[in-house]
């Protein structure tokens, strides 16, 4: 008596969802260094997100009414942008790592100094 195809589990399809189910293994240690990276670029997200909360409800009157608004807003909108560019460039080294390819570029490290120093600017003009 032949059994029915047992399911797939999880970890089978999210592999073949997201093509880590092809090529190599890669070392462990090359595997946890991408995870503490995308770990890294979630806290920098957690902490862009929780400044513009902050700014938003805290009354400051350096940087009362619209500029306060839109600092809260550009921190909170980085803080989306980092995390959507921390899980796209977690499932991009892996790939990488997994086909043995050239690791890809940081898009987002460049463009978030960028930010920092135009903030940093603005809120240091009179």
């Amino acid at each position: 008596m032949q059994h029915p195809p047992a399911e797939k589990s999880f970890k089978s399809r999210f592999r073949q969802v997201f093509a880590l189910a092809d090529g190599c293994e890669p070392d462990p240690r090359f595997t946890l260094a991408n995870e503490r990276t995308f770990l890294a670029w979630i806290r920098t997200a957690l902490a862009l997100l929780a400044s513009g909360i902050a700014l938003d409800a805290l009354p400051l009157e350096l940087l009362a009414g619209r500029p306060q608004t839109l600092l809260s807003h550009a921190l909170t909108g980085m803080a989306l942008l980092v995390s959507v560019n921390a899980t796209l460039r977690w499932l991009n080294v892996e790939r990488a790592l997994r086909h043995r390819q050239a690791l890809p570029y940081p898009i987002l490290a460049p463009l978030l100094g960028l930010f920092g120093l135009i903030v940093s600017t603005l809120l240091l003009l009179p």
